[in-house]
């Protein structure tokens, strides 16, 4: 048993593993640092665990060494004042090249389906377009973001104020149009053709 385990019993329970996952899940459902304080509100707010901003801290610390025991390439840092999820510093090399191989190619279905509704739905957030989607578009955002097809606009009025994205000019420009009031039918943006990384 972990350090943080000995310290934290009920990291070993039932509860304790659940506890364990809901920090994990809030970690990762944010692009942005998290404090543990905001990170234990969520948690009380759910009715999860004996939630404090100390318990959230030993939770991070045991869900860090079960990354490292794995051998995972990715930790839970602390910076600017809140909880991250990142790879580490070793990996950066995989990730440049990585990135640089999709340099050529055409956006995937995928992403210009996660365009389209942004395009239209402008400006929102990242939950609510997972919510459209169903599926998690965390890589298709930095990818659109990286290619400047869309930017952040601002955060919402909402809780934990998540960032909203929306289309640039360079999204008009590729797309031929003036203006998002000239953007056609959903499935005529979904089939656009033009070239572009690939997402």
């Amino acid at each position: 048993m972990s350090a943080a385990s000995t310290e934290n019993p009920v990291v070993s329970s039932i509860d304790g593993q659940r506890f364990l996952a809901s920090v994990e899940a809030i970690v990762l459902s944010l692009d942005r640092p998290v404090p543990s304080v905001r990170i234990a509100e969520g948690l009380a707010a759910a009715g999860i665990g004996e939630a404090s901003e100390e318990s959230v801290e030993r939770a991070i610390a045991e869900l860090n060494e079960q990354y490292a025991q794995s051998g995972r390439s990715f930790r839970i840092e602390h910076v600017a004042g809140g909880h991250r999820l990142m790879t580490l510093p070793e990996h950066a090399s995989v990730i440049a090249a990585f990135r640089q191989a999709r340099a050529s190619g055409r956006l995937s279905r995928a992403a210009l389906e996660t365009l389209s509704i942004i395009a239209y739905e402008q400006p929102m957030t990242r939950a609510r377009l997972e919510a459209i989607r169903g599926v998690a578009c965390g890589e298709i955002l930095r990818s659109l973001i990286e290619r400047k097809f869309i930017t952040i606009k601002g955060r919402a009025e909402e809780l934990g104020r998540p960032m909203l994205y929306g289309t640039t000019k360079q999204f008009l420009d590729a797309f031929g149009l003036a203006s998002t009031k000239d953007l056609p039918s959903m499935d005529e943006l979904r089939q656009g053709e033009w070239h572009g990384e690939s997402a």
